[in-house]
């Protein structure tokens, strides 16, 4: 299939390759060329050249406004992508940018599927990635041979491609929760005088034995939040972004926002180069740990 994939981060990078290991045809663009090092396929000058003459356009951008970026003017994607062509959106962005870019898909006579993903980049590039998708049926058909190469399992939420949007937004909430929520808990113990390790271990041996509560507990146990597989910046912007979502929809999320309280504390702390799982660290230094 020809493909063009806009987007060479941490996600898109391992997602690219596997797409072309499976033996795709695929354009790459990144606004940094280097990005691009190790990925055996042609380099677009435009994010446009990308998009031009292809069945399918992946993009993977960090938010709303690096998306709208790439897709909008003259050299803009959406400018180039053929009549028919599907653009199919792996970013974490806002239900109101997956509705407006619907509708301007459509005005264009192309095709839009939001497909946001679940995982951080070693589940990327190893093509384990949980991918949410929705849109018209016949859309998400046609790429679901793409989605089998890139994760482990899709799930179709509707014919509405924001609702996938909308999902992907509140399981980020529910992991900033669990990160939240392993901190205050290590923090008790650990000035308690009980091991983090070995109360870890129960935990994830026991009751909470889910990747979740592994991964995250793993990185605030150790302290391991560099390099960041998902940067502090971007669960500031998500957690802002479904409060959004529950505004609109008249939806109180309070713990929704001292999560936003906590990602703001952690950014003027200095710590916009670390893991978003840094705001794990908090309860301790609250503490006086």
């Amino acid at each position: 299939m020809k493909i063009g994939f806009v987007g060479l981060g941490q996600m898109g990078h391992g997602m690219a390759a596997n797409l072309i290991k499976a033996g795709h045809e695929v354009t790459l663009y990144n606004r940094t060329r280097d990005k691009a090092i190790g990925l055996d396929a042609p380099i677009a000058a435009t994010p446009g050249q990308a998009a031009a003459g292809k069945e399918v356009l992946f993009t993977m951008l960090a938010h709303d406004a690096a998306l709208e970026a790439v897709l909008h003017g003259p050299e803009g994607a959406m400018a180039h992508l053929p009549t028919g062509a599907v653009h199919v959106s792996c970013s974490t962005i806002s239900v109101a940018t997956a509705e407006a870019l619907t509708l301007s898909h459509s005005q264009a006579r192309q095709k839009f599927v939001s497909a946001p993903v679940f995982g951080r980049p070693d589940a990327a590039a190893a093509a384990k990635l949980f991918i949410a998708a929705a849109g018209a049926p016949d859309d998400i058909a046609r790429v679901q041979p793409l989605f089998d190469v890139l994760g482990q399992r899709s799930f179709v939420l509707g014919e509405q491609p924001s609702l996938a949007n909308l999902v992907k937004l509140s399981g980020n909430f529910l992991i900033a929760s669990v990160i939240e929520s392993l901190g205050e808990a290590l923090a008790l113990v650990a000035k308690g005088g009980v091991d983090k390790r070995a109360y870890l271990d129960l935990l994830t041996s026991t009751l909470f034995n889910a990747p979740v509560y592994k991964t995250y507990g793993g990185l605030i146990v150790e302290q391991a939040f560099e390099p960041a597989g998902f940067a502090a910046p971007l669960g500031q912007k998500d957690i802002r972004l479904v409060l959004a979502a529950a505004e609109a929809l008249n939806v109180p999320l309070p713990l929704a926002s001292l999560l936003r309280d906590r990602f703001l504390t952690l950014l003027a702390q200095g710590g916009e180069h670390l893991d978003w799982s840094a705001i794990g660290q908090l309860p301790a230094k609250d503490s006086g740990q």
